[in-house]
């Protein structure tokens, strides 16, 4: 199958890897000088130690890589989806995109298959790739087990099976609403949790605050129209542990910085990377509270993040709240 991959972060470059070894390769850049030296050096900043296969070709032209393209990999941030949309409707309008970007697009609160609908129009066969995923470790071939999610069952079947090899297993759903509201408030989550391990919280606290978390994106994802098993899955569970967790996780480490008494605009300025989980914190707290969905652990982020209250007293009001029912 011939895949042009829309974006030369650290995602799109770590899916050149598996991918080129089965499917004719393009990456698109959209910086013309960084296009070029890539092309030459077959290496990228975000992943310092990886090689950019020869087979893929790199170009800043978008019209050059969606030639002839069977599949559209949109690895740009959400906060880019639309643009880059926008471009493959122009370029090669009625080729399948999927994006695997996690978050909900700043001030209009849409999701990324709500931006995918508007952009490519009625018919457009589009879908989400989602779950537990840290670019260099899909780069350097460990195994790795993501979802592909679409309103239309059997394209996501067909793309998973295409896309799906030994290291690098590509389940499929239905539940596009479900993957993708998990996708984007697990970052929340993990500047929660990076916050609470700064302040010395310990284990148990961590272990608290993922499974409360896990709660307030199931509940969320609910009332959008996600299923609850899906926040059970991949997408949901599994994507929450390993960015509450690991060491490559940005969201979590934004969660460190600030725990430390580090500044919000410092903190990004020295990141390198985009942590979608800083601008999705705020869409999602305006959507849980349009919805009447109570997420805690989520406006005590935005305390954090947007409103000035200090790491420390936000967690003592979490902690002050009154007992009641798991649910």
């Amino acid at each position: 199958m011939k895949i042009a991959i829309l974006g030369a972060g650290a995602w799109g470059a770590a899916l050149t890897v598996p991918l080129s070894k089965q499917h004719d390769v393009r990456l698109w850049a959209r910086d013309p000088s960084r296009a070029a030296e890539m092309a030459v050096s077959r290496r990228t900043a975000y992943l310092a130690d990886i090689s950019i296969p020869d087979a893929v070709r790199v170009t800043a032209d978008a019209a050059t890589a969606l030639a002839g393209a069977e599949l559209a990999l949109v690895t740009a941030p959400t906060a880019g989806l639309r643009d880059t949309l926008v471009l493959v409707r122009s370029a090669a309008q009625g080729v399948p995109v999927v994006w695997g970007c996690k978050g909900f697009e700043r001030a209009s609160g849409c999701l990324p298959h709500e931006v995918a609908a508007d952009v490519l129009g009625e018919g457009a066969r589009f879908g989400a790739l989602s779950g537990p995923s840290f670019a260099l470790e899909v780069a350097r071939g460990l195994p790795t087990a993501v979802t592909l999610a679409s309103t239309d069952a059997a394209f996501a079947r067909s793309t998973a099976q295409t896309l799906h090899q030994r290291n690098l297993r590509v389940y499929f759903s239905d539940d596009v609403v479900g993957v993708e509201v998990g996708g984007a408030v697990k970052n929340v989550m993990a500047i929660a949790t990076g916050i609470a391990e700064a302040l010395g919280l310990g284990l148990n606290a961590r272990a608290a605050l993922i499974t409360r978390g896990l709660a307030e994106v199931t509940r969320l994802g609910v009332r959008l129209g996600g299923r609850r098993e899906t926040f059970m899955g991949l997408a949901g569970a599994g994507d929450l542990i390993l960015t509450c967790t690991g060491e490559l996780s940005r969201n979590r480490r934004v969660g460190l910085a600030l725990g430390r008494g580090e500044q919000l605009d410092a903190i990004l300025a020295g990141l390198g990377h985009i942590a979608e989980g800083v601008h999705t914190a705020r869409e999602v707290e305006s959507r849980a509270g349009a919805a009447g969905i109570d997420m805690p652990i989520t406006g005590a982020v935005c305390d954090v993040l947007f409103r000035g209250v200090a790491p420390r007293d936000a967690v003592e009001q979490l902690l002050a709240r009154d007992p009641k029912a798991e649910s």
